[in-house]
C-alpha cells in the first residue's frame, strides 16, 4: 500500500464538501439537495463510481466548478467519493440536506480552507483515509478572541 497526499484544487473563495457515498444515484440526489437548500446556488458536483464502468459522474449549476470537481476526483482516484465545490454559498447552508441523502455514508470535510486528502493506493484501487483541513492551531483563544468570535457570528447573521 502507498500513501499519498492529494491537494484539492480550487479558488480560495470556494467551499469544499468531500464525502463518501455508495450508489450512482448520488449525483442526482445530491444535486437536488443542493438546489432545494439555496435558491440560485452555484456549485459543481462529481461522484466517482467504484464498480461497473467506474466513471467520474458530474452535475452542477456552474460549468467551471463542475469540471473542476470532476478533475479533482479523477486525481484522487478513490471510488465512491463525491466532491461539491460551492461558490456564493456555505456548507452550513447545505450540509444537513446532503447528510440526509440516503446514499451518503460520511463527510470528510466541509471547508473553504486548503485541503489535502490522505489517499491510500492499493492494487485494487484507492481510498480516502482522511483530510488535512487548513492549518494547525497556533494558540489558545483569549477573552478578546471570544468577543471577536461572537461579534463575527452576529455580524454575518448566524447568531442574534
Amino acid at each position: 500500500m502507498e500513501l499519498k497526499l492529494v491537494p484539492i484544487d480550487k479558488p480560495a473563495t470556494v467551499n469544499v464538501i468531500l464525502g463518501q457515498s455508495h450508489f450512482v444515484k448520488t449525483v442526482e440526489d445530491v444535486h437536488e439537495a443542493l438546489v432545494n437548500s439555496v435558491p440560485g446556488i452555484r456549485f459543481g458536483l462529481a461522484f466517482s463510481e467504484a464498480s461497473g464502468p467506474t466513471l467520474v459522474r458530474r452535475s452542477g449549476t456552474d460549468a467551471a466548478l463542475t469540471e473542476l470537481a470532476a478533475s479533482n476526483l479523477a486525481r484522487l482516484g478513490a471510488g465512491h467519493a463525491f466532491l461539491v465545490l460551492l461558490d456564493g454559498a456555505y456548507p452550513v447552508n447545505v450540509l444537513n440536506a446532503i447528510k440526509a441523502v440516503p446514499e451518503v455514508c460520511s463527510i470528510f470535510c466541509a471547508t473553504a480552507n486548503p485541503v489535502l486528502v490522505v489517499v491510500a493506493k492499493a492494487e485494487q484501487g484507492c481510498g480516502i483515509l482522511g483530510v488535512i483541513d487548513g492549518n494547525s492551531p497556533k494558540g489558545m483563544e483569549t477573552e478578546k478572541d471570544v468577543v471577536e468570535r461572537k461579534s463575527l457570528l452576529r455580524t454575518i447573521g448566524y447568531k442574534l
